[in-house]
């Protein structure tokens, strides 16, 4: 169905794709996979119509291709479902699906909206997805909006002669277990109709999905891989060029938490809905981990400690002071920051420059009478760029043109170098390539040793276990089992779920 002939694409200094030779048959799903920067994000929006590429051929079905706006892709049958989705939060479903294109529900100048339910009524059900089309999309879940960008994608079968090529960009990157196996139930029913090119950091899950892999590095293909002879381990030593070290949390620097110096602690600490009697205490020097299936109330309680939402009931201290106020401005005040898991929503200022995203919480230090001293704060940022390994033109490039990844080296240096010693790490490697992985948790344990307390919401089990010194398995709410994991006595991945389910 499509094919890439030597595709080379080139920005100024950068040589973004290298000769790259790729194909996809009808009804195969074929993997991606690489580092952050390794070119596969330049390769979906070649193939997606929003690059045009420099040399080489662009073949679908045989025949040279050159798109010049996404939307020739989509009439050529090719559509993607985004990473950040995009869809439209104030819009209802149906008006999402057929986003440019109502002009098929118009009569006399006015759209019957009737008609464009039962059509969207139709989409929906490709996808098996039963709502009322009218719903604005701000209420539904985040699995439920992944299902109507596919409905929405899907609604090229209409418009377009022959079978279509879907591009799905980390489609599980905030999806909780039985969300993915659904999606993957999904994809393999739209087989008949479709082809897909899948894309994730989560390798087994490639593997799980795909009939073949393309490994990518430095804008290259170094390797095409069938699902039946793929290895994760094999895999990234392709993508990151070397063989994953052993220590890959970082365990031998995993030190003793301070045993008297508590900077957090929680008594009883409820919010109707989320969570109930939470107890707790975080020390300096630790990192403790919050265990538990989606929806089990890590996540509340984590904000809650951040302040940007109140407890019903119980106490919270903060470094021996008990928090009077809930904000995120007072959290911000007490020496506390806050990772998300949706970095592009809560975490960075994508139109903002790296160097104003690092500086963010600590105005104060770089303004004298109202007017910012831009040279103290462009010293701090290239300060962190090294120290973090931020892959990033100039200090000055805008932060929402970086990869996942850097974004989240860019998240953690703007509340490392505030002097914040609380951090909060929700899923802080979710959407981020292997090497990158082990750069924040070189992060996380060098924060440790400077006497930061880390409470983490980690991305796998495994991740859990490697980092932490202490795991609470939360259970509908509640904290239900406690784990000590020193070095060499940790626990087993299934210990901790034999708790949380």
């Amino acid at each position: 169905m499509l094919e890439f002939r030597k595709v080379e694409k080139t920005f100024p200094g950068v040589r973004a794709l290298k000769g790259i030779d790729f194909k996809i048959e009808r009804g195969e799903i074929v993997g991606l996979v690489g580092e952050n920067g390794a070119g596969k994000s330049t390769l979906m929006k070649v193939i997606y119509g929003a690059y045009r590429h420099d040399g080489g051929e662009v073949l679908i079905d045989g025949k040279p291709t050159r798109f010049d706006s996404p939307r020739e892709a989509m009439q050529a049958g090719i559509g993607m479902v985004f990473q950040e989705q995009s869809l439209i939060p104030c819009l209802s479903v149906m008006e999402n699906i057929f986003l440019g294109f109502e002009q098929q529900f118009v009569r006399f100048g006015v759209i019957s909206w009737k008609r464009m339910a039962a059509a969207a009524r139709q989409q929906l059900a490709k996808v098996h997805l039963d709502i009322d089309p009218a719903t604005p999309t701000s209420q539904l879940s985040f699995a439920q909006r992944q299902m109507v960008e596919l409905a929405k994608v899907l609604t090229l079968e209409e418009r377009v002669d022959g079978d279509l090529v879907i591009l799905l960009d980390e489609p599980t990157s905030v999806l909780a277990k039985e969300e993915v196996a659904l999606l993957f139930e999904r994809v393999r029913e739209l087989r008949s109709r479709a082809a897909f090119i899948f894309i994730s950091h989560r390798l087994d899950e490639v593997i799980e999905i795909s009939d073949r892999i393309y490994v990518l590095k430095d804008g290259e293909v170094v390797d095409t891989v069938k699902r039946a002879d793929a290895v994760i381990e094999q895999i990234q030593q392709k993508m990151v060029g070397r063989e994953v070290s052993k220590a890959y949390y970082r365990e031998e620097k995993q030190q003793a938490a301070s045993a008297t110096e508590v900077l957090v602690e929680a008594r009883g600490l409820t919010q109707r809905g989320h969570y109930e009697d939470i107890s707790f205490k975080l020390h300096r020097g630790e990192v403790l981990s919050l265990v538990g299936v989606e929806g089990s109330g890590g996540e509340a309680i984590m904000r809650s400690v951040f302040g940007l939402e109140a407890p019903d009931a119980g106490t919270l201290t903060v470094k021996g002071a008990e928090v009077k106020r809930h904000s995120a401005e007072a959290g911000v005040a007490r020496g506390i920051g806050y990772i998300p898991r949706e970095r592009k929503v809560e975490g960075i200022v994508g139109g903002m420059s790296v160097a104003e995203n690092i500086t963010l919480p600590q105005m104060g230090r770089f303004s004298r009478a109202g007017v910012l001293r831009t040279g103290r704060e462009q010293v701090l940022a290239e300060h962190w760029i090294k120290r973090l390994e931020i892959k990033t033109p100039s200090a000055d490039a805008p932060a929402g043109k970086l990869s996942g990844g850097n974004q989240q080296k860019v998240v953690l240096s703007k509340w490392r170098s505030s002097g914040a010693d609380v951090i909060l790490l929700d899923h802080p490697t979710r959407g981020v390539d292997i090497g990158a992985k082990e750069n924040i948790y070189e992060v996380i344990r060098d924060m440790c040793s400077d006497g930061c307390g880390v409470l983490l919401m980690a991305d796998t089990l495994e991740e859990a276990i490697g980092l932490s010194h202490t795991i609470a398995v939360v259970k509908d709410g509640r904290i239900v089992r406690w784990f000590d994991c020193k070095p060499g006595a940790k626990p087993s991945p299934y210990d901790l779920v034999h708790h949380m389910t």
